[in-house]
């Protein structure tokens, strides 16, 4: 296969897609840990929005540095700023100086965070308890329900398997942890450059809310989001200012104003088609200026902070999954860890079905060697048959 065409295969079938998932999944991984362990009471969420984006653009700046034959760097770096949304807010605060809140014991902080390799994206999100202490409420139900409900999804996303299938068991699991999923969140489908796939899966699906089904085929890649709420599972947009947004590239439209145009121009060499946050504008002035102008000519697509009714409590689980020829693998999200003992949870799974999905193997390996050994013992049989 010669360069040209390795770079015209951009799925799963080409070994250097795969790598540059992993080596993504890696950084990822890094950055979730390290903005989860700064997670203590008095912690400023945008230093540690701050410290996960640092942490993705300082990692992915070591790798593939070499220019292609066109002298072209490989485009790299943060897919989805570092946001961490805290209790009721189901997601997307990744707030700008002046406009950021602290941590406190008992709170329940949900950190969501991407980024790419050549514009191959992997995702992550995680929820934690905030002070480490052990809770016995509705924190504890809800947590556990959305990380029972992405173990159980991680053995529903196999080839042949349908998302019609995942959504379903969402529902199975929070009703067993007395939890909602959210409505309005989606899985999906992760392809270069593209972090809002077509292909979807329904974390709730409602008679007005609904996506066309789909089957899950090999050498795919899905980012699988898992949002629970300890209420009704309605989010609506806060006022609080948005500061995640991704150019709308089919949208063009020359701005007005100077400091609108310096914006956008820096958006599109930059941020030509993942979400960014206003943080990452150069000039703090110039990022508040030119995103309202840029937003009323719609070149822009808003990430609202959303969040469900202020005595409730939301929990997110969000990992990256490639589906190859020898199973699922999953290759971001950390381990459930010191939530498993913080969560005094009186809840547990009844359903059969459910429990049985739960306790099969979550990355089935193939024994080719085993396999092939049985076969010659056969061959062996079946000639001493014959003779």
């Amino acid at each position: 296969m010669s360069d040209t065409e390795a770079e015209e295969i951009s799925d799963l079938s080409n070994p250097d897609v795969t790598t540059k998932y992993q080596a993504a999944a890696g950084i990822v991984n890094k950055a979730l840990q390290k903005v989860l362990e700064a997670c203590v009471p008095d912690a400023d969420i945008i230093t540690l929005c701050e410290l996960g984006d640092r942490i993705m653009e300082e990692e992915t700046g070591k790798l593939y540095n070499k220019k292609d034959k066109e002298g072209k760097k490989m485009e790299k770096g943060v897919a989805f700023p570092t946001c961490v949304s805290v209790n009721e807010l189901v997601g997307h605060f990744s707030p700008m100086k002046g406009e950021s809140r602290q941590l406190k014991a008992g709170d329940v902080a949900k950190i969501d965070l991407a980024c790419h390799l050549g514009g191959f994206i992997a995702a992550a999100a995680h929820t934690v308890i905030v002070g480490g202490e052990k809770v016995e409420d509705k924190r504890a139900d809800v947590i556990m329900a959305a990380w029972t409900a992405a173990e159980a999804a991680l053995r529903l996303v196999q080839v042949g398997n349908k998302n019609t299938q995942v959504t379903e068991v969402f529902a199975k699991v929070a009703k067993e942890f007395k939890s909602t999923p959210m409505q309005g969140v989606l899985s999906h489908e992760l392809k270069k450059h593209i972090i809002d796939g077509s292909k979807t899966i329904m974390c709730c699906e409602t008679t007005e809310d609904k996506v066309d089904e789909i089957e899950f085929e090999m050498n795919e890649v899905y980012c699988i989001d898992v949002v629970m709420s300890s209420g009704e599972g309605k989010c609506k947009p806060t006022e609080i200012r948005s500061t995640v947004y991704k150019r709308e590239v089919e949208q063009s439209y020359i701005l007005k104003t100077q400091k609108a145009r310096q914006f956008i121009s820096e958006v599109n060499k930059r941020f030509p088609v993942l979400p960014f946050s206003l943080r990452a504008i150069e000039d703090e002035q110039v990022a508040r200026v030119g995103v309202s102008e840029a937003r009323r000519h719609e070149l822009l697509v808003e990430y609202p902070v959303l969040h469900e009714k202020p005595t409730e409590i939301v929990a997110q689980f969000k990992f990256t999954v490639l589906l190859l020829p020898g199973g699922t693998k999953k290759i971001t999200g950390l381990p459930l860890g010191d939530l498993e003992k913080q969560c005094a949870t009186t809840c547990a799974v009844q359903d059969e079905d459910l429990k049985k999905l739960l306790s099969s193997s979550a990355n089935p390996k193939k024994s080719k060697k085993k396999a092939s050994k049985e076969d010659k013992e056969e061959k062996k049989d079946d000639k001493k048959e014959d003779a």
